[in-house]
């Protein structure tokens, strides 16, 4: 008997770590799992992520004992969490002066996050895009947005505390939420391209949500101001953390009740609307760059919502 495969998750979904929120305040707690050797740790370097290649790809954890000099130095170290009884740790080597010296050289290769992460296992990209995420706002908060005097690292790198205090603010990551919608009338739909993607790729509309809306109300802006298509019965689908620099990408279908293309706000080079044969051709064209029509590769969610709304799973 045969039976149907099971669709592999969206990639950086499937995480399968306990954050363990609750006792990442606990530096008693903390501190055994920093020196506990069945911790498993991440070096990133620059935001590339070490992979194992022989046998893989796959995350190239290290023991306590091999990134002590890093943790000695004060490497930012983030808890990512609790699996197999272990405690899973990013620490940001990028103060080595050779991520292709030893002891790297022994370890693996530092590979780009968006290039690699279509290869990984879905919790390891999983993985992958929270190390990065936190690492990159690491690096961006190095001053207190209140006073401007230096912030630390506080809650296993959930936090940043100003270190000046008469301030004392506490700073915390931020997850941007972008919607990201499919746009249908009949058996077509709307895509578009911006003046920065690559020759002939098209993809869904996207755009970052505002203070004080809805995802509804979001939906149905974004496709007005930069398509002038009305839309309505806005729908969720589905989600995906994108580690660039740290997104929350909000995937939706969303029905027009009209089809004149106004592109007056100059946000886009340009939108059509495609039937279900062209959308279909331009998946499997996705990995082609000389192709003269294309949708983005199945590593985003544009390319999910397009394979969805092709076999027919868009949500009622």
């Amino acid at each position: 008997m045969n039976h149907p495969a099971i669709p592999r998750p969206i990639t950086f979904t499937g995480g399968r770590f306990d954050r363990a929120s609750a006792r990442r305040t606990d530096k008693a707690w903390l501190a055994s799992r920093l020196s506990d050797p069945s911790s498993r740790f991440l070096p990133m370097h620059e935001l590339r992520g070490l992979i194992e290649l022989d046998g893989g790809p796959t995350l190239g954890w290290r023991g306590a004992i091999d990134v002590r000099p890093w943790l000695d130095q004060g490497a930012t170290t983030i808890f990512l969490g609790m699996a197999d009884f272990a405690g899973h740790f990013a620490v940001d080597v990028s103060a080595a002066d050779d991520p292709k010296g030893p002891p790297f050289a022994d370890w693996g290769k530092f590979i780009d996050v968006r290039s690699i992460a279509p290869d990984l296992k879905p919790g390891e990209a999983a993985a992958l895009a929270q190390a990065r995420s936190m690492i990159d706002w690491h690096d961006r908060h190095g001053f207190c947005a209140r006073c401007g005097n230096p912030t630390q690292v506080a809650d296993a790198g959930y936090s940043r505390h100003c270190r000046n205090d008469t301030c004392k603010a506490s700073h915390f990551p931020r997850t941007d939420p972008v919607v990201i919608m499919m746009v249908t009338r009949g058996d077509r739909c709307l895509l578009g391209r911006s003046r920065h993607f690559p020759k002939g790729s098209y993809s869904c509309l996207a755009g970052f949500m505002e203070p004080g809306e809805t995802i509804e109300q979001a939906v149905s802006r974004e496709i007005m101001e930069e398509a002038g298509i009305a839309t309505r019965h806005v729908r969720y689908h589905a989600s995906q953390p994108w580690p660039f620099p740290s997104s929350l990408m909000i995937g939706c279908f969303a029905e027009a009740t009209s089809e004149a293309i106004d592109l007056a706000d100059d946000e886009l080079e340009d939108a059509r609307w495609f039937d279900r044969d062209q959308v279909r051709a331009m998946m499997e064209r996705s990995l082609d760059m000389e192709a003269p029509l294309r949708i983005p590769p199945p590593l985003s969610l544009a390319h999910q919502l397009a394979k969805a709304w092709i076999e027919g799973r868009e949500p009622a």
